[in-house]
């Protein structure tokens, strides 16, 4: 699924495909603003995503072999909600 597939389906009950394109990136513009201030954000029946950081770590460059370390990074990490758990696992 897509985001036009978000719109499409919200055209449905919006009055527009243009006005649901709107509301679909304002969603996503939120959701990712949000996360880049590193607040928790919580879709309830759904899951929660949160920013952590990575911490520097050891590696290689997989052509040459030369060691290397990999600077720290923050990550987003999602984790579904019971209830989504639940409705995956009785497919």
């Amino acid at each position: 699924m897509t985001k036009n597939d978000i719109a499409v389906a919200l055209s449905k009950i919006l009055s527009s495909k243009k006005e649901a394109d709107v509301v679909v990136n304002k969603v996503f513009e939120e959701l990712a603003n949000a996360l880049k201030n590193s607040e928790k954000v919580v879709i309830t029946g759904f899951g929660s995503f949160n920013v952590f950081e990575m911490k520097a770590k050891n590696g290689r460059n997989p052509k040459t072999g030369e060691k290397l370390i990999i600077a720290p990074m923050k990550k987003v990490r999602f984790k579904t909600s019971k209830y989504f758990f639940d409705l995956m696992e009785n497919k």
